[in-house]
């Protein structure tokens, strides 16, 4: 089996490690017997969307988003076409950011976003920014409960989607109505850097079996031992419980 994973904008779009996101979707593939091929799409290497099985954005500055914004504009339908037929996709920070309408900044400057959500993001000027380290329940029932990460964000976010989680520990969105991020179908927005995946190895298996059975209707996973990421997700977690 071969998955093909779409790395949008990696020279650009890669703050907090975020690459380590990629790093653990094709080992926890590659330990299962899953070839995980990484094609990473950004200006001048551009390829057809419709063969990715994954894609990936993620997080950036305001400048590395609104030259993500000029160029992927042309991409845009198939992006909103892979994600209405439930192919998974990760957007971390200002990936999830700009897939909503707007995103104003810290000068009150509007970025304009893909659009393919109808949510954005603002930023109350003169507010502190919203850092540290962040625990969530997430909605997607998934063991553990506990979604574990860190945020730094002057953006708030605010939409009527499905949250990623409950925040128990940190900010969220918008720091203000406790919720954390974006799930519609197969696509999850969050502002979880850190990275994300490798201590949350459940959040990775996810979007690996959801590839799986779509493109080979795989029911479930082969089990990892997954000793050494947890305890990365615990030890976070025992900060504040």
């Amino acid at each position: 089996m071969i998955i093909n994973i779409a790395h949008l904008y990696p020279d650009i779009m890669n703050l907090y490690g975020d690459k380590g996101n990629i790093l653990a979707l094709k080992k926890r593939c590659e330990w299962r017997g899953v070839i995980a091929n990484v094609m990473p799409f950004t200006i001048g290497s551009e390829f057809d969307l419709r063969d990715a099985d994954i894609i990936f954005i993620g997080g950036g500055s305001d400048r590395a988003q609104s030259i993500m914004y000029e160029h992927f504009l042309a991409y845009k339908d198939i992006l909103k076409e892979k994600i209405d037929n439930s192919t998974p996709v990760l957007a971390i920070c200002g990936g999830y950011q700009l897939l909503g309408k707007y995103y104003v900044d810290a000068h009150g400057n509007k970025i304009k976003g893909l659009h393919i959500f109808d949510y954005y993001t603002d930023t109350d000027r003169g507010s502190k920014r919203l850092i540290g380290n962040i625990v969530v329940k997430n909605t997607l029932g998934l063991e553990p409960i506990t979604v574990v990460g860190f945020e730094n964000h002057g953006g708030r976010t605010y939409h009527s989607y499905q949250p990623f989680g409950k925040v128990l520990k940190g900010w969220g969105n918008n720091g203000k109505d406790s919720s954390e991020g974006i799930v519609y179908k197969n696509c999850i927005g969050t502002y979880l850097h850190g990275p994300l995946l490798p201590k949350n190895p459940h959040i990775a298996d996810y979007l690996i079996l959801k590839a799986l059975q779509k493109k080979y209707s795989i029911k479930v996973l082969q089990p990892l031992d997954n000793g050494v990421e947890l305890k990365a997700h615990n030890e976070v977690f025992a900060l504040y419980f």
